[in-house]
């Protein structure tokens, strides 16, 4: 189960088109005025009519993705969504820019309240991408190509396992985030390791493993699919939001400490950033898990 070189430039084709529709042509949606600002609902730089296109985009991703990687399409068109937004995240400033305009605590405190649910919004516009290769595969439903191998089910659709598989996707990605995601670290008499803001490519570096291991555990060991790594973006920045929002934690940071530094290494990842890289490292750990399975039982 190798990839082929043609395999290969179909999934390439597929982040081209990610890329060029919602990384490009997305990118006057979300523009800030200067570098140092953020791709961000909570920063002001996407408005609620720049999120529908950006959305519609995703959908026209997923839908033209579907025909692009045929007949693969149903198995690679669901990356082209998070494709375009992570191009989006690597054009971005980072959370500590972020922070630079929020000095106060008050600031502070309502800047992270806002960050904590917007993953869901992304998401919605990785579900957009994957709503237009579904609406695709129903358009071709008359000439369906190769399917992968089939395997026995056994409650991969159980509400237990996904259960399991959520929380266990939000424990190892946040383990990973960890580790993966450092750039200085100091150490405060009250806090703790202090770490400092990550540049772009290590926090996706850290995303993709981080997800990647969960979906392909979860695979493995659950027989789930990437829909619950992938969900657990969301989680892991509720979870890191509201750590950081504990006013002991918050004051101290704000009076002793730049904004570059963080008490949690999820805090310091944007939300589109955690879920563009994490969809995508959800559905490469995925395929890595199907390969594996299928490895162990056919030797």
């Amino acid at each position: 189960m190798e990839l082929s070189w043609l395999m290969r430039l179909r999934i390439a084709a597929v982040f081209a088109v990610g890329a060029v529709l919602i990384g490009a042509l997305g990118w006057p949606l979300v523009s800030a005025p200067t570098e140092f600002d953020v791709v961000s609902v909570a920063a002001g730089s996407v408005s609620f009519a720049g999120f529908v296109s950006l959305a519609f985009l995703g959908f026209l991703a997923g839908l033209s993705a579907y025909f692009v990687a045929w007949p693969y399409g149903r198995e690679i068109a669901v990356i082209a969504a998070p494709a375009g937004l992570a191009v989006l995240s690597l054009r971005s400033g980072s959370m500590a820019d972020f922070i630079r305009y929020s000095p106060t605590v008050q600031q502070r405190q309502a800047l992270f309240a806002a960050l904590r649910w917007e993953p869901l919004l992304w998401l919605a516009v990785v579900a957009a991408g994957l709503a237009g290769a579904l609406l695709a595969g129903r358009i071709a439903h008359k000439t369906k190509g190769p399917q992968p191998p089939t395997e026995q089910k056994s409650r991969s659709n159980d509400l237990i396992n996904a259960g399991i598989a959520l929380g266990a996707s939000v424990l190892i990605a946040q383990f990973c985030i960890g580790i993966l995601a450092r750039d200085v670290r100091m150490y405060d008499r009250q806090l703790g390791p202090i770490e400092g803001q990550p540049s772009g490519a290590q926090i996706a570096f850290a995303l993709l493993v981080g997800f990647g291991l969960a979906a392909f555990l979860c695979k493995v060991f659950l027989n789930t699919g990437y829909l619950w790594p992938a969900m657990a973006s969301a989680a892991i920045t509720a979870f890191a939001t509201a750590i950081y929002l504990k006013q002991d934690v918050l004051g101290h940071l704000s009076l002793y400490w730049p904004a570059a530094f963080f008490s949690n290494a999820g805090t310091s990842i944007l939300p589109v950033q955690m879920v563009s890289f994490g969809t995508l490292g959800a559905v490469a750990g995925y395929w890595l898990g199907v390969k594996h399975r299928y490895w162990r039982k056919n030797g």
